[in-house]
């Protein structure tokens, strides 16, 4: 295992234990042998989600952990993801690993990468087109709920159920809504977690995409981060799509990943 797994793996774990606690404070938290869950069982998928923890997991012990990590998905309410990390597997279980999910009655659903870097402090981040809010009132939780249903194909719905009544987004979490003409058109947070500010929940409506509005609200997150904490090093998990926003901002991938859902 990298030191970059294990950093990305870490804050994982850490960061939305708390976003699940913060949904749902019963929610089920807990370290089993080589699974650490963090399930919120909300319509959210992120909220569920549960991760591999062992480094050097064989075939073998890799079709133990699914299987058992499938039966706990199953005994849910909500679906969720499994996170697998690769660096954690020998060549053998990586080799096998399409064949060992199929069996344990999990799909691939995406893949990604974990991503790490000292990137602050940075300048002021400004955009042309957009201003930035901090995401204070119960409307702009909506706002950035719904920003992040659109961007990713929920129904409004789900993203609501995470976010909305929560503490944590407008407090902790430095959550800012990028905003034009009015209208919020893309959002990112940066959440103090374990010495590292923690990237998440970075979207930005299909309508107005490629306008570099995340990567600018991204930096204005982590901007007003390290101006409140002090914290200099940035983490998060980022789609194969969204990794070269983050490179340019200075972040560099760690660590491959692997999500998971229940087969129909």
């Amino acid at each position: 295992m990298t030191e970059g797994a294990r950093e990305s793996l870490e804050q994982l774990i850490t960061a939305w234990r708390s976003i699940a606690l913060d949904r749902e404070p019963g929610a089920d938290v807990r370290n089993l042998p080589g699974i650490a869950l963090h399930w919120a069982d909300c319509r959210a998928l992120f909220w569920n989600g549960l991760a591999l923890t062992e480094n050097g997991l064989d075939a073998e012990l890799l079709g133990r952990r699914l299987h058992e990590a499938a039966r706990i998905m199953r005994g849910k309410r909500n679906p969720g993801f499994l996170w697998l990390f690769e660096d954690f597997l020998t060549e053998g279980a990586r080799a096998a690993l399409g064949t060992v999910a199929a069996r344990a009655g999990l799909e691939h659903e995406e893949s990604g990468s974990g991503m790490a870097g000292v990137v602050l402090p940075m300048p002021e981040p400004r955009h042309p087109e957009l201003t930035f809010v901090r995401v204070r009132t119960a409307d702009q939780v909506r706002a950035y709920a719904d920003l992040n249903s659109r961007a990713y194909g929920f129904p409004v719905e789900h993203y609501r159920d995470g976010l909305t009544a929560s503490a944590l987004w407008t407090g902790r979490a430095h959550a800012y809504l990028g905003v034009r003409e009015g209208v919020p058109v893309s959002c990112a947070a940066a959440i103090p977690t374990a010495g590292r500010l923690f990237v998440n929940l970075v979207a930005t409506d299909p309508r107005w995409q490629r306008r570099g509005y995340g990567e600018a609200v991204t930096r204005k997150a982590l901007h007003a981060g390290h101006r409140e904490s002090g914290l200099t090093r940035a983490t998060l998990h980022a789609t194969l799509a969204g990794q070269t926003v983050y490179e340019r901002i200075g972040l560099a991938p760690n660590s491959p990943i692997h999500l998971y859902i229940l087969a129909n």
